[in-house]
């Protein structure tokens, strides 16, 4: 199996910041993240795409709160205490997802990093940045630019 050539992420090697949804761990970079925050109630917007929560006041901007897992395919996160709203930027908005809990910040070899095995003509692997295996069973790395559309954040935030 090939792995990804490093120099597709800049450097020898990756800051990552490590997430749960479900019983499944996925990870982004953590240039992308602004903060994590425990999870607060937020107020729902009539007519949403129905991977959006709602909304929530992010020390004076209101900013659209992901139900990431829905968004990537999954059932729908139902929060509890233990659940976090990760806060990205990603094509210059701010957003907030929702997951189960963050498990990690680490610092990983870029070459740890193997591509995302073909499933089948219809998949749609975007999302992925690739694989990484690790200790603890494997870790997908996600793509947040290609999974928000410029557009679609921008519609969001109207």
């Amino acid at each position: 199996m090939a792995t990804i050539n490093s120099t597709n992420f800049g450097s020898d090697t990756l800051e990552i910041i490590a997430f749960r949804l479900h019983d499944q761990e996925f990870c982004v970079k953590t240039t992308t993240i602004r903060e994590i925050r425990g999870w607060a109630p937020c107020t729902p917007i009539p007519h949403a795409p129905a991977d959006v929560i709602g909304v929530m006041n992010l020390r004076g901007s209101v900013i659209p709160i992901i139900d990431l897992a829905y968004k990537l395919g999954m059932k729908s996160t139902v929060a509890n205490e233990r659940s976090a709203i990760v806060v990205a930027e990603v094509h210059n908005m701010v957003i907030g997802m929702l997951v189960d809990r963050v498990s990690d910040i680490l610092t990983i070899p870029a070459n740890q990093v193997q591509p995302v095995p073909e499933v089948s003509a219809s998949f749609d692997k975007s999302f992925s940045e690739g694989i990484i295996a690790n200790e603890n069973g494997m870790i997908c790395f996600l793509n947040l630019a290609k999974m928000f559309k410029g557009n679609e954040i921008e519609d969001l935030a109207a």
